[in-house]
């Protein structure tokens, strides 16, 4: 499906997200409970550390650095996120546990920079889920 904010398919933003993280990931070890996604799993906390250094340093071709610049900005994020949970919603409605998981990725990693463009982070977000649950 096309970014409707004119910035390219969901395959090509995808790519670039992807690419903004291949850093997190070759720091990460592959092993133990954090190698199965396991509770040890820092994926989210490595993913939220390079949002947050992309928002900081603004690197030209990123594009989660565009996300939080004139270029897309809040706007763009909030469609996003509408987008995407749509599109988990009907992955889910349709029975399609790959498409769901994909564009439930998608939801969270636009969620999280949402959350970075609000100057909160995952420790503001672990303490309200700790209060509920």
């Amino acid at each position: 499906m096309s970014d409707p904010t004119g910035g390219g398919t969901d395959a090509e933003n995808a790519d670039t997200a992807e690419s903004d993280v291949a850093d997190a990931d070759a720091d990460t070890a592959d092993t133990g409970a954090a190698a199965h996604g396991g509770p040890s799993d820092p994926v989210l906390d490595e993913l939220f550390a390079t949002i947050e250094s992309r928002k900081a340093e603004l690197p030209e071709g990123s594009y989660t650095a565009s996300l939080f610049t004139h270029e897309k900005g809040e706007n763009a994020v909030l469609e996003k996120v509408g987008e995407e949970a749509t599109e988990t919603i009907l992955a889910a409605k349709d029975d399609d546990l790959d498409e769901l998981t994909s564009e439930s990725a998608d939801l969270v990693y636009h969620l999280l920079v949402l959350l970075a463009m609000k100057d909160r982070d995952l420790d503001d977000l672990r303490a309200e889920l700790r209060d509920r649950f």
